[in-house]
């Protein structure tokens, strides 16, 4: 797929997550957001999390309809059922843009399931089977590693599921972990987030209706940047106010940034107000990290510390709904 990256007056065109889309100019003075923490709060372990991101990344590559995605799906299931209160795999059969009909598997941790309260915690855990952004042509038929693009945001929400364990909440909160993410083509938006919009038809509650969601996804890279997602702030600005009010550091920006086609557009659209998470780069041809959909995206590219970030967000969050 070819990335470009327009500006016009001050908005900037660019293909995201495979999709085009509108990035406002962020204002480049504009300050890291508040950040509301406690001392009686509980600390999101990123070393934890950094340590589940890399127990992924050895099942290899999680490409749907592998061994290695296979695998996977069993350890997340039991990761999940250590730390939740009920655990279950939706499977579906979806169409993609390329490789025809393709089974997948939603995961999906459920806390405090007669909680009237709800919050809704989604991640992409597959991985991309073409790293088609490489600079290097030889590898855009290899699959890509996913621990950035992937892995990252599945790792806070186990880590973020067994310190809940521990610490106990009011709070209902469902972890949705969404299958074929990341099999989409340029130019095709309904060729992305799969997994998503099959969950966004067929929810694992008739009727299920949280207060809102969050979506995590490349949240791992040391020099990650979190603006304001746009379509974020489209349909759902009253909980990006409260989420970077409650960010955790320097990663997370006060400003306005690119519009991405992600998980998060789906759920939006089936009546759920959804935020997005996400590393985006003003000053990147592509618009995210330079390993993104490339060989490199590698464990060694993670930081326990950028996990830590948006892990104390989340717990940071959920302190604030307790209220």
């Amino acid at each position: 797929m070819k990335m470009t990256l327009l500006y016009i007056v001050l908005a900037a065109v660019m293909t995201a997550c495979g999709s085009t889309g509108t990035s406002t100019a962020s204002d480049s003075t504009a300050d890291s957001a508040t950040t509301t923490t406690s001392t009686a709060q509980p600390v999101f372990d990123g070393n934890a999390a950094y340590q589940l991101a890399r127990q992924q990344c050895e099942f290899g590559p999680r490409v749907p309809a592998t061994p290695a995605h296979a695998k996977c799906a069993d350890w997340l299931t039991s990761t999940l059922e250590a730390c939740c209160d009920t655990v279950m795999v939706q499977t579906g059969t979806v169409q993609t843009a390329t490789e025809g009909k393709l089974g997948i598997k939603n995961i999906i941790g459920t806390i405090n399931p007669q909680a009237s309260q709800r919050l809704l915690l989604l991640a992409h855990w597959d991985t991309r089977p073409w790293a088609d952004n490489d600079p290097n042509a030889a590898n855009h038929d290899k699959p890509v590693m996913g621990a950035n693009d992937g892995a990252s945001g599945v790792a806070v929400l186990l880590q973020l599921a067994r310190q809940l364990k521990e610490s106990g909440t009011t709070l209902g909160i469902d972890i949705v972990l969404v299958d074929a993410e990341d099999m989409g083509v340029n130019d095709n938006e309904d060729s992305w987030a799969l997994g998503a919009q099959y969950w966004a038809q067929h929810p694992h509650v008739a009727g299920y209706k949280p207060l809102f969601g969050i979506l995590l996804d490349m949240v791992g890279s040391e020099d990650a940047t979190f603006t304001r997602e746009y379509y974020s702030m489209q349909y759902a600005n009253g909980f990006v106010d409260l989420v970077w009010k409650c960010a955790a550091g320097s990663h997370f920006i006060n400003a306005q940034g690119g519009a991405v086609t992600d998980d998060h557009i789906f759920i939006n659209r089936a009546g759920i107000p959804c935020i997005d998470i996400i590393d985006m780069r003003a000053d990147s041809e592509t618009g995210f990290c330079p390993e993104w959909h490339t060989v490199d995206d590698t464990i060694g590219n993670i930081s326990p510390a950028t996990l830590a970030e948006v892990g104390q967000t989340l717990l940071n969050v959920i302190a604030q709904l307790e209220q």
